[in-house]
């Protein structure tokens, strides 16, 4: 407090060493804010050094608190803080009275008062922060011209804030709403192809070509009526001519023939950007301008290119904004209104000998293809020339700000570019994000030379991965059957059938419906509110419209028609299922959320789930394709599309350890393999590979024993056989005869008796009496020399003749007069 005191007592000197100040105090002994906040500052540090020091809660304050001096001295501080502290809460506008005298409610009514009092001040606190920072939410809405605002407008938080130095006061703008710009697909001179058909390029006029365009590009009277694919089709069907690739890039032999002049991958001369105030820009939207823009451009050696996207209204999205900055002059380029004529800009944007300056190219080289028709070539990029120099960050305003110093204002980036009249401060963002490009360009080129020491090397890096940019096809997205599964991998979600079945139809109708109406998939059902309805799968339309917060307005509509998809998967029969992305990846995703998981420890999985490899080094996936893939491979032909389809998905699968595996269509030489200095040798002792001939050794022994071991068991069988039949002969006589000599006499209805059936457990018993021996039988005739012919003796004629089953062979024959023989 000491200290405190001293630093008033020095404000209050210096306040009193300079009269002529005393009428500009922003607070009576405080000459401005710093020495107000450093007094308050130093005040608080000291008041809660001096709290530190009081007895604490417990035994010591109890201590304390018995000393009436002590508990005087409490009491009174206690009710000068109080008293403080309602001078404040009166000052701010608070109830600062306290109604309850009750010692036992009395605090828990004071802290609440102190609770309420504190919100009511922060409150305050962050409207006047807002207030010092720009923020006025008072101001009136940005709008177009002649529109009529409605009661509601939903907006951004977006804020302008004021210029300081200029003294102008801070004002804010809100963008509108989507609902409120007119779609300007409607005024589209061609429709949006929605289609589920792959894309086309659009272009039918190649400039600057050295390889003239097929003549499957130029305009066909089939192409006004279809879309682009189907009349590239019908055009070939017509014509009956060969396309070598109707979906090929139109430019790309120029780009692969791209030859870059010596001056480009050389040291530059930076030249500085003019400022905003100083430089012309126009706004282009009639094809007269449009003409002129081009010829401007082709007179150029340079310009920047940057384009606005709007994406949330529209399946494929659209181009609503095109920017393009010369050294002199800005152009701001309406693409909506100018869709259909762009095509004649290729002219400037396909000349290899003017340098087209982009800074994330990624996606506006997909986007100019799209929906203009457009291609660059000779194109610099500048976020790949940053990602080349290892720079902080990648972004635009970082190079602005690092090269230019000037802080980019990035928050018109998510708004409605369809807005028109475009409002000034939308056009003022989209002229600054090329207007200081170039500038941008000749520092980065400067940077890469002096970073590569003198040499052309990182240059010539960033020029080919521009390149590779610039080669960029744009890919139409198409539903298939299975389009469903990349979604729910993302998500690796487990659902049962009949959850699986409903995310399967909701993904499907709401592809259509958005194809449909020419919206995106996000406004016609978000991604996590269709995963909701899937999971719960709610029995009534009311379930489906409480999954939805806020409700999207096409779900609204056809709340019944999703209610009958729901049903539909409810009538599935409710099984428990794979996880969705796949059985022979499952294996990789078990319990992810225990710390110690690791994605490659199959210490809990069975081999079932695991994919095997076949000897080729192939993955063997025979629970995602449900066929045998030795089969196919005998025998593809009976297979259907699908399958056909799946079978070349699992012969693309390389077995990562195949280098490790004998193969046979690799030729190794015998010197290699023997040589010590090679590293087929090392390779070769190391991991004992087997040559091809060892391979072809082992194959054949063990087909030989595969051999001699079947002919072996032929053998078995031949003697089992004929020993069991001349047993069973025999056994058959002797009991023809009857006891006393008598002989038994056939009764007439065992003439047409069979022979009896074979005796099952004497035929077990001869085959394990041979399995049993360890040299192999041999069948050997019987001797007969040896047999009781007396059995014989006087009996009825009878002729028994036995086969031998498999193998035709006729064992023995007994004739009436056999004996006598």
């Amino acid at each position: 407090m000491d200290s405190s005191n001293s630093d008033k007592q020095n404000n209050n000197q210096s306040v009193n060493e300079d009269p002529a100040g005393v009428d500009n105090e922003f607070c009576p002994g405080f000459k401005d804010v710093d020495a107000f906040v450093k007094y308050g500052l130093g005040t608080v540090v000291a008041a809660t050094k001096a709290s530190a020091s009081l007895p604490q809660v417990g035994d010591e304050y109890d201590l304390y608190r018995s000393f009436p001096g002590f508990q005087e001295f409490c009491e009174t501080q206690g009710d000068g803080l109080l008293h403080c502290m309602s001078q404040i809460m009166h000052h701010h506008g608070c109830r600062a009275h306290m109604r309850d005298r009750n010692k036992l409610t009395g605090l828990e009514e004071r802290f609440d008062l102190v609770v309420d009092s504190n919100d009511v001040i922060l409150e305050k606190v962050g409207i006047l922060l807002d207030d010092a920072a720009g923020v006025n939410r008072s101001q009136q809405p940005v709008m177009p011209a002649g529109f009529q605002p409605p009661k509601i407008v939903v907006s951004s938080w977006n804020r302008k804030g004021g210029d300081s130095g200029s003294g102008r006061s801070s004002e804010t703008f809100r963008l509108l709403q989507a609902k409120n710009v007119t779609r300007p697909q409607l005024k589209f001179r061609e429709k949006v192809d929605n289609s589920n058909t792959p894309f086309t390029p659009k272009i039918f006029v190649k400039p600057n070509a050295i390889k003239p365009l097929p003549s499957c590009r130029s305009q066909r009277p089939e192409d006004l009526d279809v879309p682009a694919a189907l009349a590239d089709f019908i055009h070939q069907q017509r014509t009956q001519e060969h396309v070598e690739d109707m979906f090929a890039h139109p430019y790309q032999y120029e780009l692969d023939h791209l030859a870059l002049p010596e001056n480009l991958l050389s040291k530059p001369e930076p030249q500085m950007y003019k400022p905003l105030a100083e430089t012309k820009c126009s706004f282009i939207d009639t094809l007269e301008d449009l003409v002129a823009v081009n010829e401007k451009l082709a007179k150029t050696s340079e310009f920047a290119v940057d384009l606005e996207h709007h994406s949330y209204r529209s399946f494929l999205g659209i181009t609503c904004l095109m920017q393009i900055s010369t050294r002199d002059e800005d152009f701001i380029i309406d693409t909506l209104e100018l869709r259909s004529e762009l095509y004649i800009l290729n002219e400037a944007f396909t000349d290899p000998a003017i340098v087209k300056v982009f800074h994330g190219a990624d996606s506006d080289i997909e986007w100019l293809q799209k929906d203009l028709g457009l291609y660059i070539v000779n194109m610099f990029d500048t976020h790949q020339a940053s990602r080349t120099l290892n720079l902080g960050r990648h972004s635009l305003d970082h190079l602005l700000k690092l090269f230019c110093n000037v802080d980019s204002d990035k928050r018109y980036q998510l708004a409605d570019w369809r807005i028109r009249p475009l409002p000034d401060e939308m056009f003022q963002y989209a002229r600054a994000d090329t207007h200081y490009l170039l500038y941008v360009y000749d520092r980065l080129r400067v940077d890469l030379w002096e970073v590569g020491n003198g040499q052309p090397a990182l240059l010539q890096m960033v020029w080919h991965k521009s390149k590779d940019i610039s080669l960029k096809k744009y890919m139409k997205p198409l539903f298939t059957e299975d389009s469903y599964m990349d979604l729910l991998r993302k998500q690796k979600k487990a659902f049962n059938t009949q959850q699986l079945t409903a995310f399967r139809l909701l993904y499907g109708w709401r592809d259509k419906l958005a194809r449909q109406e020419d919206e995106s998939t996000g406004y016609v059902l978000p991604n996590h509110m269709m995963i909701k309805i899937s999971d719960i799968l709610p029995k009534e339309p009311q379930g489906i419209i409480a999954c939805c917060n806020p409700v999207p307005p096409l779900v609204r509509q056809q709340v019944n028609e999703l209610h009958l998809l729901v049903q539909q998967a409810r009538e599935m029969p409710l099984l428990k299922v794979r996880h969705a992305w796949g059985h022979a990846m499952h294996w990789l995703f078990l319990q992810p959320e225990i710390p110690l998981f690791g994605p490659h420890d199959t210490s809990r999985v069975s081999e079932s789930d695991i994919p095997s490899f076949t000897p080729d080094g192939k993955i063997y996936l025979k629970s995602i394709v449900n066929i045998n893939y030795e089969d196919t491979v005998k025998d593809p032909g009976h297979l259907t599309v699908a399958q056909q389809k799946a079978c070349r998905v699992v012969e693309s699968f390389q077995n990562p350890f195949r280098m490790y595996l004998p193969s046979n269509d690799i030729h190794i030489s015998k010197n290699a393999k023997f040589d010590p200095s090679t590293k087929i040798y090392e390779i070769s002792n190391r991991w004992k590979l087997q040559s091809v001939e060892q391979q072809q050794k082992e194959v054949e022994a063990k087909k030989k024993a595969k051999e001699e071991a079947k002919a072996v068991a032929e053998n078995i069988f031949n003697s089992v056989q004929a020993s069991y039949l001349i047993t069973l002969c025999l056994h058959f006589h002797q009991e023809s005869i009857k006891p006393g000599g008598k002989k038994r006499e056939r009764v007439a209805s065992e003439t047409g008796e069979s022979t009896p059936k074979p005796n099952k457990k004497l035929m077990k018993a001869a085959v394990k009496k041979n399995e049993d021996s360890t040299t192999p039988l041999v069948f050997k005739p019987y001797d007969y020399s040896q047999s009781d012919f007396k059995v014989f003796a006087g009996t009825q004629p009878h002729v028994f003749v036995y086969v031998l089953s498999d193998f035709g062979h006729d064992i023995c024959r007994f004739h009436r007069n056999w004996p006598k023989r």
